[in-house]
């Protein structure tokens, strides 16, 4: 199994953090993709074109880009340029924007939040033809983005029933985050009549987790599922869900997942102390 880890945020550190993953042996570093989040959150695109710059062989990860708020042509290139950027490293999961982040960014570049499913599927249909520099017809004009590039796996994210179509249809690998293995199971065997419809093979599965793994706080625990819980998670699910302990416990949940059907875990530190959960996240590879 393949194990990434997010950037943080924002801050000055994201070079020194990229490299430090780099160095480690981890698979994938991810970043978000909010336009209006509750709290400060640099651009994808832009953190990602950093991470390229300045490492050499980790792959870059949208976790996860929503398209439905961008132009499907302004998308494509800014894809096609960090593939060329970083050598064919990027990894494009894909989500359809949910109820938990409210309506403020989809007001803010006047797309109707109602539709944003049906503008995700749109973006998907004619988004590897555009990466590729294919000729695409787009708002009834015939487009060619150049230089073209490789199309990246795509990765579609959400747990719902319409994500896992969604991935059946489009996706490479589908990526749910903050499920128990149960979920995993269940999505996978979804996942594997979707694709039999849609006569492709089933994709692969990417698991985000979110970890605090040596000596934290209880106090800094209760406050994490207290965010998840203001998500509209209810409280057992997000302890259950959140991974703590030693690399070596961290492991066992991990290779838990894998038997689940998880191809990749990405591990989404929610301490200060982020250099060193890289660190212990690496550790409970080597370990597993």
């Amino acid at each position: 199994m393949d194990v990434g880890i997010t950037l943080p945020g924002y801050g000055h550190d994201i070079v020194a953090y990229a490299q430090h993953a780099e160095g480690l042996g981890l698979e994938s570093l991810w970043h978000g993709d909010h336009l209006i989040p509750v709290n400060p959150f640099l651009d994808s695109t832009l953190v990602h074109a950093t991470a390229a710059a300045v490492t050499t062989r980790i792959k870059l990860g949208f976790g996860v880009m929503v398209v439905a708020l961008r132009q499907p042509a302004w998308t494509a290139k800014q894809i096609a340029t960090l593939q060329h950027l970083s050598g064919d490293r990027v990894l494009l999961g894909v989500g359809s924007g949910g109820d938990a982040h409210g309506e403020a960014a989809w007001r803010a570049v006047d797309v109707p939040f109602a539709d944003r499913g049906k503008r995700t599927d749109a973006v998907l249909e004619v988004l590897p033809g555009l990466v590729r520099g294919e000729t695409v017809s787009l708002h009834g004009h015939d487009i060619a983005l150049s230089p073209g590039a490789a199309m990246p796996p795509v990765l579609v994210g959400g747990g719902t029933n319409a994500a896992l179509r969604r991935t059946a249809r489009f996706g490479d690998h589908w990526y749910p985050a903050f499920v128990p293995r149960r979920a995993v199971a269940a999505g996978v065997r979804r996942l594997a009549e979707l694709a039999d419809e849609f006569g492709r093979p089933r994709p692969g599965v990417t698991v985000g987790v979110s970890v605090a793994l040596g000596d934290v706080p209880a106090s800094v625990i209760d406050q994490r599922v207290k965010g998840m819980t203001d998500y509209g998670m209810p409280e057992e699910q997000a302890r259950e869900v959140l991974v703590t302990g030693t690399p070596a416990q961290a492991a066992e949940r991990f290779a838990a997942l894998a038997e689940a059907g998880a191809d990749r875990i990405v591990a989404m530190p929610f301490t200060e102390d982020r250099f060193r959960q890289a660190e212990l996240v690496a550790a409970a590879t080597v370990t597993w």
